[in-house]
């Protein structure tokens, strides 16, 4: 195979697909414009030790540059994208509707454009489990109505499945669509939950709990993830559309108390309504993408949080405290708020301002 083209090459799950991708022998183009949605310097940790690789190439870029896509797939033939570029997060799409759509489908718009005139015969879509929104049936197939999205980012993911379908059907392109399920491991997003409740519990902070803790996710570790991705670029034909989650969910409140475990510290709870745009549960039906990718996720959660604890403790800007105050000035609202430890002991926090990324 000749070169992969991975948007959002030096995110979390795209800096770990290069690196799988290099590590088997592939030429592979990384295309991201770092944006602050989170410290940028935190992604280009993620790339450094790719940086020194001939086989790898970083261009920083905006997936929504037509120009800036076309010279890159002009110079030399690209088999494959892995489109995993987009503006993340169900909470900040509430907030920021129109720059979701604009990333999320223009730039999808302008990555299938680019396939099409440059015959890339390849092209891996990264959606998300959250298009399945608050269906009462677990667990989530395929095949399952997904018309009724409850957050604008996962409406975009829906939007950009139905766009691959149409390029796909008029243009002949391979097409693939991969809905994560809660993916969690090292490099994880600082404002995702695991890695966002484990900084906190370290720095003895309290961390936010919407609702009762009784929600449900279908955590998944990285390395499963990958293998689910390279199989599908491998494998890659037609149109379909796969899960890669790990058809185990857990609930938010075991997800707390192995992280105490894993940590040795106890939370301090901030109990926090439930909010909009948030799905009860994720359940992932991974039948079809065994019996096609042959997909087989291994990793056991708890084996899993125990290595991102590792990473954690290891990772370069640990003690600095960056990370930490950004996660507290994200988690808070205006209102003061009251908040528990794991023995109901209660402690009366401040308010703090208003979100930022």
């Amino acid at each position: 195979m000749g070169k992969i083209l991975v948007t959002g090459a030096a995110g979390f799950i795209g800096s770990h697909l290069c690196q799988r991708l290099v590590a088997q022998g592939r030429q592979v183009v990384g295309l991201d414009n770092f944006d602050p949605f989170y410290d940028p310097a935190v992604k280009r940790r993620n790339l450094e030790q790719l940086l020194t690789d001939e086989s790898f190439e970083l261009i920083e870029g905006d997936i929504r540059d037509a120009g800036c896509v076309a010279s890159i797939l002009a110079r030399a033939p690209v088999d494959a994208i892995v489109h995993l570029a987009a503006k993340a997060g169900v909470r900040p799409s509430i907030a920021d509707p129109t720059g979701y759509m604009d990333v999320n489908i223009n730039g999808t718009v302008v990555m299938l454009e680019a396939a099409k005139k440059f015959n890339v015969e390849k092209f891996i879509f990264a959606s998300s489990s959250s298009v399945y929104g608050n269906t009462p049936k677990v667990p989530f197939a395929e095949t399952d109505n997904v018309d009724y999205p409850i957050s604008p980012y996962a409406a975009t993911k829906k939007a950009g499945e139905l766009i691959c379908h149409t390029y796909s059907h008029l243009y002949g392109l391979k097409m693939t669509c991969l809905r994560f399920f809660t993916v969690y491991g090292p490099r994880q997003r600082p404002d995702l939950a695991i890695h966002k409740f484990a900084r906190l519990i370290e720095a003895g902070k309290p961390i936010p709990v919407y609702g009762d803790g009784s929600m449900r996710r279908d955590f998944t570790y990285i390395d499963d993830i990958i293998d689910g991705v390279v199989a599908a670029i491998d494998r890659c034909a037609g149109y379909e559309i796969y899960n890669l989650g790990e058809s185990r969910p857990v609930r938010l409140d075991v997800l707390i108390a192995e992280l105490e475990k894993a940590l040795g510290k106890t939370a301090i709870i901030d109990r926090q309504p439930e909010q909009p745009g948030d799905v009860f549960q994720t359940y992932a039906d991974v039948s079809k993408a065994v019996r096609c990718l042959g997909y087989h996720p291994k990793t056991q959660f708890t084996d899993g949080l125990a290595r991102f604890v590792h990473w954690l403790r290891n990772e370069s800007s640990y003690d600095n405290g960056y990370v930490t105050q950004q996660l507290q000035s994200m988690t808070y609202g205006k209102r003061d708020s009251q908040s528990e430890t794991r023995d109901g002991r209660t402690n009366q926090t401040k308010p703090a301002g208003p979100r930022s990324r």
